[in-house]
């Protein structure tokens, strides 16, 4: 049976570009729904199988997951040699370490730049808590590549959950033309390269849904 995903607005849904890309960069084969997050009947539809009643969730025969790291760790045991996870115990635990804190953390980050991949690249002036945020994440992916990513071009070496956790920062740094060191800007290059990435911000840019509140120049919409 074909694994089902239901998603948010490619352009805006940060949650549910993360075990989308994880699938598609893996080869694990699923469908895909979008349902717009502004959509009258969003949860009506949605919370039919997911208990937050919220995107992303996996559908897997009669088993429902929701919360885009519970589902990567589903993929992760259903899917073992998709490699989601790297095999060595250090940099396992090191790469669940810094997914778990993707997850949980950096708000300051996710409310000052909202992912919008339509929006062309330009900078926006950055608080002192947003400020301290990057230079965290900019550690982490230095840090990664530097003890652990032989052998790839990605956190781990090979693609993986940690990298599927942060490629919706990618896309917020390079919207929002956020300056990096060249370990973290030659992973964010390596990100979107991908052909996954290709294809979710190509339907992406095509979508016709605006959500104002992610639109950080509003009443302006602008579009690459």
């Amino acid at each position: 049976m074909t694994l089902s995903l239901i998603i948010g607005n490619k352009n805006y849904s940060s949650w549910s570009m993360r075990p989308w890309i994880a699938m598609k960069a893996t080869g694990i084969e699923f469908s895909e729904q979008v349902i717009s997050l502004n959509a009258p009947d969003f949860k009506a539809r949605v919370g039919k199988v997911s208990g937050t009643g919220k995107v992303p969730v996996l559908s897997d025969g009669d088993v429902h997951v929701w919360e885009s790291l519970a589902i990567i760790e589903y993929l992760a045991e259903k899917f073992p040699k998709a490699g989601l996870w790297p095999s060595a115990p250090r940099a396992r635990g090191y790469a669940r370490a810094v997914a778990t804190e993707m997850h949980g953390g950096f708000m300051p980050l996710r409310r000052h730049l909202p992912m919008n991949m339509w929006r062309p690249v330009l900078p926006r002036p950055l608080p002192e808590e947003v400020v301290a945020n990057v230079r965290r994440i900019e550690h982490i992916w230095t840090d990664c590549r530097t003890r652990f990513g032989q052998g790839g071009r990605f956190l781990f070496g090979p693609f993986g959950a940690a990298d599927a956790m942060y490629a919706p920062v990618v896309s917020r740094f390079h919207t929002y033309a956020v300056e990096v060191s060249g370990v973290a800007r030659e992973y964010m290059t390596a990100i979107m390269a991908l052909p996954a990435w290709a294809e979710w911000y190509a339907a992406a840019v095509k979508e016709p849904w605006v959500l104002p509140e992610d639109e950080v120049d509003w009443p302006t919409v602008l579009r690459a």
